[in-house]
């Protein structure tokens, strides 16, 4: 892999249609590795998309959504969401004052699977449950091999081990106890999790509190490893002046906010430091490979949120989203160069405002969730034999 640590592109659109969005082409080609199925997953060029804005359904009961933290399709392409209810304003839950001050709406369950049409499947979560068992302020979400489901607690610093119907099967961490970087057994802010079906090893994006990957038996709940940035031990004193940083400089030599995680089919762990504004490469070992600054001159929040593969056989496309430019990256994966880019801030339909999860379905559909006041799933469909262009 190339280690670049800065990139300028220049945006395009595609006039002939308004909803639709397509990624820049590169000029060099990338490795082949297309689904058969999906004519936009194969080719030179990343793929072109275009937004459903007929997905999901409505949802029953006269649920609302929070701010998504969390997007995930499963191995049934079910579509997985974690929402924060307690964002929602009065206005937004008038059905549910006290007294009521109209007739909608109601929030939505924390967890929420739809099916790939967009009809809702269940949810579960709800604050009036024992905090022992509700996954409070809900942040990552993965669904393993083994369908079951792990959500994080960021601001309760803890990881959340659920049947696929919602009952508590296991706790890391414990609510609101936090010791640092390099306790073995509590969590400090957990962000993004990603479960290796091969180890059944729980690798965790512990980055709000804690500067760290840190890994955990999947069954038992015992403790592995963990590292920091390029591999080296965290360290929870080092400072850097993330708002007055030189883009053109040295980068910082610790994570500032260890995001999102995703584990490739070839034995690698991509992990975004949001507020760092790149993505580093290791292998499950903790042993450091590559790093990518993506928008350098971001400032705020950071570009580098979540990160989502293509889903041919060798996962030739990744996905970031970046939830202060309110934009989708993608880069090719054999040598991370960032190869386009789509969406905008807004609310109309294929425009952003704070993406923050994201995840792809087995045909390479795209879905976005937002965490500012968009407070939605959109639904980004491959344009079959499409191709990025200038």
């Amino acid at each position: 892999m190339t280690i670049t640590r800065s990139v300028a592109i220049r945006r395009l659109r595609n006039p002939a249609a308004l909803l639709t969005i397509v990624f820049v082409a590169a000029c060099d080609p990338p490795q082949d590795g297309g689904r058969p199925e999906t004519d936009a997953n194969q080719g030179d060029a990343p793929p072109a998309f275009q937004v459903d804005a007929s997905w999901p359904l409505e949802m029953p009961d006269k649920w609302i959504m929070g701010s998504v933290t969390a997007v995930f399709v499963d191995a049934r392409d079910h579509v997985w969401v974690a929402h924060l209810p307690e964002t929602l304003t009065p206005e937004e839950t008038s059905a549910v004052q006290d007294p009521p001050i109209g007739s909608c709406c109601v929030p939505a369950p924390s967890v929420i699977e739809f099916d790939p049409d967009g009809r809702v499947v269940q949810g579960w979560g709800d604050p009036s449950q024992d905090i022992a068992e509700y996954p409070r302020n809900p942040h990552g979400l993965f669904v393993d091999h083994n369908d079951f489901v792990w959500v994080g607690t960021f601001r309760h610093h803890r990881v959340m081990k659920f049947t696929r119907g919602g009952e508590l099967v296991m706790t890391l961490g414990e609510y609101d106890v936090t010791s640092g970087s390099d306790d073995t057994r509590l969590l400090g802010g957990p962000a993004g999790i990603w479960v290796d079906p091969g180890s059944n090893e729980v690798f965790i994006a512990d980055g709000y509190a804690n500067r760290r990957v840190v890994v955990f038996d999947g069954e038992t709940g015992e403790y592995r490893r963990h590292w920091g940035a390029y591999g080296d031990p965290p360290d929870d004193e080092y400072r850097y002046d993330y708002a007055g940083r030189d883009p053109d400089g040295p980068p910082p030599l610790q994570w500032s906010t260890v995001h999102g995680i995703i584990g490739s089919a070839d034995g690698l762990i991509y992990v975004a430091d949001r507020r760092g504004n790149r993505i580093q490469v290791f292998r499950q070992s903790g042993e450091y490979v590559a790093e990518k600054t993506i928008a350098p001159r971001t400032l705020a929040s950071g570009s580098a949120f979540v990160l989502a593969f293509s889903p041919d056989p060798g996962q030739q496309w990744l996905y970031l989203a970046d939830g202060t430019n309110h934009k989708v990256w993608t880069l090719r994966r054999e040598d991370l160069e960032v190869v386009g880019e789509f969406g905008r801030g807004g609310r109309q339909a294929g425009q952003f405002l704070r993406p923050h999860g994201m995840d792809v379905d087995s045909r390479g559909n795209l879905y976005v969730g937002e965490a500012s006041t968009g407070r939605r799933v959109q639904k980004f469909t491959v344009v079959p034999g499409g191709q990025g262009s200038s």
